[in-house]
């Protein structure tokens, strides 16, 4: 078997605290990871998306003042899968590092998939944050 997971980041021309308040809001989700799954709801504390899969739970990490962004992602069959993100200030900027990791039975060609698609999403977060929601 090939490499275990993959690391895909993007450098964010805002400051780290911005983009750790705004990606670790479930509700920004439907706006920069598409990748994840459509429509966004929150349902007595806990969010879900609607995934091609079907319905898939999201839950960050506690707020925390280290940029940890790390999220567990519940299947719609039940499997948990752990996914370490971190928002790492760089001066006037942040880099945004999220680890793909390569889930039992997926292959070196799906793993290099997802990372594409994780690449794609952190741009678009890129994008969103570079020309859209006002600074506080």
């Amino acid at each position: 078997m090939g490499s275990r997971s993959r690391h895909v980041s993007e450098w964010i021309n805002r400051s780290a605290p911005e983009v750790y308040e705004y990606a670790r809001d479930p509700a920004n989700l439907v706006h920069w990871a598409q990748g994840l799954g459509g429509s966004v709801v929150e349902v007595d504390g806990e969010w879900f998306m609607d995934s091609p899969a079907g319905r898939i739970r999201i839950a960050f990490a506690a707020r925390n003042t280290f940029g940890v962004l790390d999220h567990e992602v519940t299947t719609p069959s039940g499997h948990v899968v752990q996914v370490p993100m971190r928002v790492i200030p760089d001066g006037d900027g942040c880099e945004v590092l999220f680890t793909v990791r390569r889930l039992p039975g997926m292959t070196e060609d799906e793993l290099i998939r997802d990372a594409g698609l994780v690449a794609t999403d952190l741009a678009t977060l890129k994008a969103v944050l570079e020309t859209g929601p006002a600074r506080q």
